[in-house]
């Protein structure tokens, strides 16, 4: 291996069906064709899935923004970062990042630096995720248009310090996966930066 990266590489699909759509997310049941690595076609179901954002906030204290919100899949209330799907039709990710920013932390970032993107599941789902760190804060009010609903009505904001948030992921008290890659890449980010 000459570099450590994530090579591009298709596979051939024999045929593809919709198994389930709904809103947002969706089920496919592709069919690979034969090849030199499989004999024989073979089924994979994969979510389709339109992407997503995340914000590490970071006050001038160096500490960074958690909300806490209830997650019925999970059925727990969960410590997270300041997240949306990317759900408007030719939205950049940078911008859909300031719109959540502004909607779940009340908060405007006059700096923005990406952070990391990764797939949370890449063996069964199309989901990026981008996660961006967002600093020189400014509050804001409820963007106008914008109506906290169902799990978000009950969202709570805190500011934690980030050596706190990479105590509990590692403890395994904080496991939403948003959280856990934001807030160990910009402890990462610090440690190489020699921010200690």
């Amino acid at each position: 291996m000459t570099a450590l990266r994530d090579v591009e590489e298709s596979w051939p699909v024999q045929s593809s069906e919709t198994v389930f759509q709904g809103s947002l997310l969706g089920v496919r049941r592709d069919t690979l064709a034969p090849t030199a690595a499989a004999e024989e076609p073979f089924d994979r179901e994969v979510v389709t899935h339109p992407g997503a954002v995340a914000v590490v906030a970071v006050d001038s204290e160096g500490r960074m923004l958690v909300i806490q919100q209830y997650r019925h899949a999970a059925r727990k209330r969960m410590v997270e970062i300041p997240a949306g799907l990317l759900d408007v039709e030719g939205e950049p990710p940078l911008e859909a990042a300031r719109r959540e920013l502004r909607e779940e932390g009340l908060l405007e970032a006059a700096s923005w630096t990406p952070l990391v993107t990764f797939q949370p599941s890449a063996g069964s789902s199309e989901e990026v995720v981008s996660i961006y760190l967002a600093e020189d804060l400014t509050e804001v009010s409820v963007p106008v248009g914008f109506g906290a609903v169902h799990e978000e009505a009950s969202l709570t904001r805190d500011w934690v310090d980030v050596d706190e948030v990479v105590a509990a992921v590692l403890a395994g008290e904080v496991r939403n996966g948003l959280t856990i890659a934001g807030s160990l890449a910009l402890y990462a980010r610090r440690r190489a930066n020699h921010q200690f």
